[in-house]
């Protein structure tokens, strides 16, 4: 089959791969859909050493099963692959489970390929009038679904509803959709590339400014960089909320003493619940997120382009989906 292979630092190349074989309770997959994600960006600048090369990247996607009863079903992919049966995945907290797995880090290969195996357990089927391309899109909606979830339950509730996100590629502007759809109607996105920030006004409904005057009850962080910590520490109001769920940078930015004296909660927030994956993707088919037709498609062959453009920040839209097939 053919995949996209990180060979090392800013390298990509499509080659031919060995089979991806199903194992016993698992699904074979043919990919129509695979989004570039941050995570992804940082494997491929040498930012991650969870990801080593030679490795197939990718964990956003949808496509068809290929195998057994259910093949031609269409579905999208939760790539957190956990136990089960460990205290943390029987409280519905998988998220956290010891032994979690994620496609695209190893022992499990990514979805910028032609096939991924998955368990049946990590399937969501797809209505026949939703895209997988749109289904795609459930992995990182999810993230930040999650992350919304965690940032509004944390914030008393006598406390005004209303949100900055810092960061507008896909992981912020879905931060963004999340909150929306939970009942948050002034939410206001940071973004400082004026190409993205255009997009995000005239293209996906969004309120996005180059700096934001003022505080805010809730704070997301979707890049994670020590200055987006630093910049959240100061915009988030007193007694409010930041959610952290970038993964730029690991240290630097937080001012500790200003979140104490201030009472503000910081939270860490990591993929998503099993429940808040199928949340996000009801909330897709049903429509509650919007259209999500903020996403370009390009054929998996010019991948290897795609990530030099990403790196180059000539993107303005949120989320370059992948197809292997095209």
């Amino acid at each position: 089959m053919k995949a996209l292979v990180y060979e090392g630092i800013e390298t990509l190349a499509l080659r031919d791969v060995p089979m991806t074989v199903a194992k016993p309770g698992e699904h074979l997959i043919r990919i129509h859909a695979s989004g570039i994600c941050g995570s992804d960006m940082h494997a491929y600048l040498g930012h991650d050493d969870r990801r080593p090369a030679p490795l197939i990247l990718g964990h956003e996607a949808a496509g068809i099963i290929e195998d057994g009863t259910q093949a031609g079903r269409r579905v999208t992919i939760n790539p957190l692959v956990t136990c089960g049966s460990c205290a943390a995945c029987i409280s519905g907290r998988e998220n956290l489970c010891a032994s979690r797995q994620i496609i695209s880090m190893p022992p499990r290969e990514g979805a910028f390929a032609q096939f991924v195996a998955m368990p049946e357990r990590n399937l969501v089927t797809v209505p026949d009038d939703v895209s997988l391309a749109k289904a795609a899109l459930a992995e990182p909606l999810a993230v930040s679904w999650h992350a919304a979830r965690l940032a509004l339950g944390a914030l008393h509730p006598a406390t005004e509803r209303c949100a900055l996100v810092i960061g507008g590629g896909a992981i912020g502007l879905a931060a963004a959709l999340g909150l929306r759809a939970m009942g948050v109607e002034d939410v206001t996105i940071q973004e400082p590339n004026a190409a993205r920030r255009d997009y995000l006004n005239a293209c996906c409904g969004q309120q996005a400014v180059a700096e934001f005057g003022g505080m805010a009850p809730v704070v997301i962080d979707a890049v994670g960089y020590a200055a987006t910590r630093a910049a959240a520490s100061a915009i988030a109001a007193p007694g409010g909320v930041i959610a952290h769920v970038g993964l730029g940078e690991d240290t630097g930015g937080l001012d500790v003493r200003r979140l104490t004296l201030q009472e503000i909660s910081f939270i860490g927030t990591y993929t998503y619940t099993a429940q808040d994956f199928r949340d996000t993707a009801q909330a897709i088919f049903n429509g509650r997120l919007g259209p999500l037709d903020w996403s370009e498609m390009r054929p998996l062959s010019d991948g290897a382009a795609a990530f030099r453009a990403l790196r180059q920040g000539v993107v303005a839209a949120p989320k370059i989906i992948l197809d292997p097939w095209a």
